[in-house]
């Protein structure tokens, strides 16, 4: 006997009347009721969240902004209201309270009085938080909470956005009051450090000409005591001077006197002088005339006159030395008189010319002590000139510094070319960019993996509520276990094909799942499909109506392991190596890259793991059926029947 008559057999028996007819088809419609009115039901919850009720209270009494009317509690509700995600009322404190207590909304959201004033707070240095008060009530709906929360922080992200982006806005603007200013001051700075340059250079020379001025300041006043020291020697020296003038002035009278009188002498001398020689010219006329008179020729007349003249020769002599001793006993004579006059002068002035000099003493050691006092504010300005150049000398490098450092400064204080732009960057710094390499649009086709393998799973199970794991027949003819096994898998099989293939086609034309390989999603269903079928048949065949409690048990242990909704990484420790050892974890996974359009590397070991089940479950069916060769009490009369 073959397995393919076993297994007709069998569905002959299962469809022998209406009544079973129907069950039959009750048991194909079963993964379908399951996991297509499932996924239906919950295809995309968040899209029908505009019919939630939620109530708004808005108590915010504004704020006063730099002269402008801040009311961010009617602007959120306004945005809220437009957004149409709920079906917002806005309502009093007191309704919203007795509307989320009575479930006649499903929570509420609070702006209280002072909202604006706290979102304002950081532009008065009294920064503080805004509250926005979540009303929720558990007993009307858990997931209402989780729900409500998203709100909350979608709020208060989009208040966020907005406070930041006005904040950054004043920053911005503050910042390139900032800069600007900085940039004159810097501007400022440099010139005061070109001013301070020049400063140093030209104190610098006044240093060094103050210390020029010092030592010359010194060697005059060297020169001054040396000025007064000659003063006061030629004051004591002239200090009898016109006494002294008076005497010279005396004497000189009395030289002039007599030099005067000698030279009257003279005079008179030198005139009879003059006189006798004249007389002699005269004299030898007259004898040259009596000569001549007397008869004698010319030569001796000229002899005559020759021995007279020589005779008269020293008398001319003395003649000219008597005229010029004359001469000059004139001038001698007018010279002393002169120089009379000019004592008798000099004896008046001398009293004037020693009290000038006491008066030039006076003024020089007077000049003397100036020039200390001097020469001390010259050593005081020179020492003060170059502590100055010392200062001008660091004011100009602490200029360059303070130039340098606000050049620096006002590179690094932000300028951005457009401030609005940079503000809402600021506000809201960080945008998602979803790259979806696998996508499931809904929150439905999210949990599609999930549903259909727990689908296929439970018909799996119900199909053996009404086949026999095993042949009665077959058994009592000892057939091969191998055989019977198969022969009463066989109708399961076929019927889990079914079921996959009507599944199938209801979640992707009616429900709206679109996978992304549908013949491999479709042929990986059937494989799954196959695989749970064997698996509850060899636990049917092998434990009989314990084996209909292990495949619930397994179910529940499927249910809690396999990943379907969180991650498996999220289940406690203890549970995680059932998720490795389950076959539904790696169904989940097969099916997501299937659907999704994921890598589909790590298929391979999904098929490698739900055909191992499958020969598992072949292999505990043909022990079943080894085993039940041999009749005993307790199959012919079993102690629980379900």
């Amino acid at each position: 006997m073959s397995p393919i008559r076993l297994a007709g057999t069998e569905l002959r028996r299962i469809t022998a009347g209406k009544l079973p007819k129907l069950a039959v088809v009750a048991l194909v419609l079963v993964p379908l009721l399951y996991g297509a009115m499932y996924l239906y039901a919950n295809w995309d919850p968040y899209n029908n969240l505009k019919s939630l009720p939620v109530a708004l209270v808005v108590d915010d009494k504004g704020a006063d902004v730099g002269g402008k009317q801040l009311n961010a509690g009617d602007e959120v509700a306004d945005e809220l209201l437009s957004g149409g995600q709920f079906e917002w009322h806005r309502v009093s404190d007191a309704d919203a309270d007795a509307g989320v207590r009575d479930n006649k909304y499903t929570f509420a959201l609070t702006l209280p009085a002072d909202f604006s004033q706290a979102l304002s707070s950081p532009t008065q240095n009294q920064p503080r938080q805004g509250v926005i008060q979540l009303t929720t009530n558990d007993s009307n709906n858990y997931l209402a909470r989780t729900i409500a929360d998203k709100v909350v922080d979608a709020v208060r992200a989009a208040v966020a956005k907005k406070v930041g982006t006005t904040a950054a806005d004043q920053l911005l603007t503050g910042y390139a009051t900032i800069r600007s200013s900085t940039l004159q001051a810097a501007d400022g700075a440099s010139k005061l450090a070109d001013g301070a340059a020049q400063a140093n250079t030209g104190a610098g020379q006044l240093a060094s000409g103050a210390s020029d001025l010092a030592a010359g300041q010194h060697k005059l006043l060297d020169g001054s005591n040396q000025l007064v020291t000659g003063l006061d020697l030629l004051k004591a020296n002239t200090a009898n001077l016109p006494s002294q003038t008076q005497q010279l002035a005396s004497g000189a009278k009395q030289v002039a006197d007599g030099n005067a009188q000698v030279a009257a002498g003279g005079s008179a001398i030198a005139s009879a002088s003059s006189t006798f020689t004249n007389n002699l010219d005269g004299l030898r006329s007259d004898i040259q005339a009596k000569l001549q008179a007397a008869g004698l020729s010319a030569d001796q007349v000229n002899q005559v006159l020759a021995v007279l003249d020589n005779a008269r020769k020293p008398i001319n002599d003395a003649n000219g030395q008597i005229q010029t001793v004359n001469g000059k006993l004139q001038q001698l004579a007018t010279g002393s008189r002169q120089v009379a006059d000019g004592a008798s002068q000099l004896a008046a002035a001398s009293p004037q010319l020693a009290g000038g000099i006491a008066q030039a003493d006076s003024g020089a050691t007077q000049l003397r002590d100036g020039l200390k006092t001097a020469t001390d504010g010259a050593d005081k300005l020179s020492a003060g000139a170059t502590q100055l150049s010392s200062g001008t000398k660091q004011l100009a490098d602490g200029s360059a510094q303070l130039r340098d450092g606000l050049n620096q400064g006002a590179g690094k204080i932000p300028d951005p070319n457009d401030p609005s732009k940079t503000a809402d960057t600021i506000g809201d710094p960080v945008t998602v960019q979803a790259v979806g390499q696998a996508t499931a649009d809904t929150y439905g086709a999210g949990l599609a993996p999930f549903f259909l393998g727990l689908a296929t799973w439970i018909g799996a199970f119900v199909l053996f509520l009404l086949l026999r794991p095993l042949s009665r027949r077959a058994l009592a003819a000892r057939q091969r276990p191998g055989i019977v096994a198969l022969g009463g898998w066989l109708p399961a099989a076929l019927l889990s094909f079914f079921q996959v293939v009507l599944l199938f086609a209801v979640v992707t034309t009616l429900v709206g799942v679109h996978p992304s390989n549908p013949l491999g999603t479709l042929g990986f269903l059937v494989l799954t499909g196959f695989a749970f079928t064997a698996m509850l048949h060899g636990l049917n065949a092998l434990f009989g109506a314990v084996g209909k409690f292990l495949g619930l048990v397994l179910l529940v242990l499927q249910l809690t392991t396999a990943g379907g909704t969180f991650p498996w990484q999220t289940i406690p420790a203890p549970l995680q190596p059932l998720h490795i050892a389950l076959p539904l974890g790696y169904v989940v996974d097969g099916l997501r890259h299937l659907l999704y359009g994921g890598s589909l590397d790590s298929l391979g070991i999904d098929l490698l793991v739900i055909g191992g089940y499958l020969v598992v479950g072949l292999a505990l069916a043909a022990l079943a059926a080894y085993k039940q060769r041999v009749w005993t009490p307790s199959r012919l009369k079993p102690e629980l029947v379900l």
